[in-house]
């Protein structure tokens, strides 16, 4: 069975997330051969997609520095959308050469693992139609904006366990007017605890994926990078 390397790590701000991410990108493209799913929390950022429109942010750039959140344009698909605490982020990092050359497969995989997860806590999650992400009613429960360069993949999903959902009202919801977003705190109306939502994601990516999860610690992480710089 195809081994995927699991990299849980706590709160990461949004600049060292990415910069690793970009890091293990380029050693994919130089010949590595790990695949790897990082799952972590974020403290409070607004990213916007490649077609973002600046103008879903709705909040001025002195109340967002007021509260410490920070923005970042960066390379996946999408529109605006939301990270912070009690939000489990995951990054996917996979050759689909591994898997398959589909990035309309890969997109509905992460939404299935998603659907899947939510349903280990009682929750019926569910797609809609022309519209990427996982809701559960009318309400939007988690996102989806992957990047795929040289069929490598990054960036992906972000499942709202328990965040600040006031931080959602600053923003126009992955540029989506008429849908409201929802937790699975809210949901359920209970404390979710997040060790959990991380197993449960975990082994439903890995179902859906038919690999075997092997974790990883950051500092071994880091020394295999080393191993393979960019040329």
């Amino acid at each position: 069975m195809h081994t995927v390397w699991l990299l849980n790590l706590d709160s990461v701000p949004y600049a060292d997330a990415l910069d690793l991410q970009h890091r293990i990108v380029a050693a994919r493209k130089n010949g590595a051969r790990d695949d790897v799913l990082i799952l972590l929390e974020h403290p409070p950022v607004f990213t916007l997609g490649r077609n973002a429109n600046d103008s879903n942010i709705l909040a001025s750039p002195e109340f967002l520095r007021q509260h410490g959140i920070e923005i970042f344009h960066v390379e996946r698909g999408g529109d605006v959308t939301y990270h912070g605490p009690q939000q489990l982020v995951g990054y996917p990092i996979l050759d689909l050469n591994n898997f398959r050359r589909d990035v309309g497969w890969y997109v509905r995989a992460l939404e299935e693992l998603l659907i899947r997860a939510l349903a280990d806590f009682g929750i019926q999650g569910k797609r809609i139609e022309k519209l990427v992400g996982v809701w559960t009613g009318e309400e939007k429960i988690a996102q989806i904006g992957a990047r795929i360069e040289q069929w490598i993949t990054y960036h992906g999903f972000a499942l709202n366990v328990d965040p600040p959902m006031e931080h959602f009202d600053l923003i126009v919801p992955c540029g989506i007017s008429d849908k409201a977003v929802t937790s699975m705190a809210r949901v359920l109306n209970r404390a979710i605890d997040m060790r959990d939502v991380r197993a449960r994601v975990a082994a439903r990516f890995a179902d859906v994926f038919d690999v075997e999860l092997k974790e990883i610690t950051r500092a071994e992480l880091e020394d295999r990078l080393k191993e393979l710089q960019p040329a």
